[in-house]
């Protein structure tokens, strides 16, 4: 099953890094945060990529297209007839990676809309370029698959990030600062997507969480995949440097290859 991560966004909120490149390419440990995404689809089975690129979407280009060279030990022959001999194999060998200019300013949806020339399926996935999750993948198309909605949604819980407080009367009678979870569910990302979605994507303009979203719950045809496990968002140098650690500790928890 094809797919499709969102690239594309200026990440104003990560400048540290988006300075210089697009978020997707910001590193969790040696390799992009895009690398560890597109590893866990692949560990589940899904190896053929859509990137919905835009601002500075040519850094993404270049990474794939001379992956082979940086990730290899190499013999280079000189001369009239140059060789390039490549000594070392990678788990990526069978990944195909469509790389897709969808422009500078174009929003979710309409990023979304200008890559479904490449999806022939009827049923693919979707997600942003700036987030982990250990969430059964195939699981989700599962669920999908059985309620038949336009879209599903990966529904998560992420950590709290306030104190939580437990009030009778005028007093505080408990305080838990930071709960592992929040108790209302949030989107997730990681989406089990129907093509006739593009029926509700108007243009380039066009926000996916916004109307098209809005229009599929009014009608019905969003589902919701409930994940209680790990789940982490980029959107910081805080949970940038929060996810490098957890990658170095040797304890990600989205590494499930």
């Amino acid at each position: 099953m094809k797919v499709v991560i969102l690239c594309g966004g200026l990440g104003t909120r990560l400048r540290e890094e988006t300075e210089y490149r697009p978020k997707p390419m910001v590193p969790i440990g040696p390799q992009p945060i895009l690398w560890h995404i597109m590893k866990l689809y692949a560990a589940a089975g899904h190896k053929e990529f859509v990137l919905c690129l835009g601002y500075k979407g040519e850094v993404i280009k270049e990474y794939f297209r001379n992956y082979q060279w940086n990730t290899s030990d190499v013999t280079i022959r000189l001369g009239e007839h140059p060789q390039i001999q490549y000594h070392t194999a990678h788990d990526e060998e069978d990944w195909t990676v469509t790389l897709v200019d969808t422009g500078q300013a174009t929003q979710t949806g309409g990023r979304l809309k200008r890559a479904l020339r490449f999806i022939p399926e009827e049923t693919f996935l979707l997600t942003y370029g700036d987030g982990l999750c250990d969430s059964d993948i195939n699981a989700s198309i599962a669920f999908h698959r059985k309620h038949q909605p336009v879209l599903t949604i990966t529904a998560v819980q992420p950590a709290g990030r306030f104190g939580d407080l437990t009030i009778e009367g005028p007093q505080v009678v408990a305080f838990k600062e930071k709960p592992e979870q929040q108790a209302a569910y949030i989107n997730g990302g990681f989406f089990v997507v129907n093509k006739n979605i593009d029926g509700y994507l108007a243009d380039d303009a066009t926000v996916l969480e916004n109307e098209p979203m809005n229009a599929l719950a009014a009608e019905g045809k969003i589902c919701a995949y409930a994940h209680s496990g790990f789940w982490q968002c980029m959107d910081t140098y805080r949970e940038q440097q929060l996810l490098t650690q957890m990658w170095q500790s040797g304890r990600a928890p989205w590494k499930t290859w």
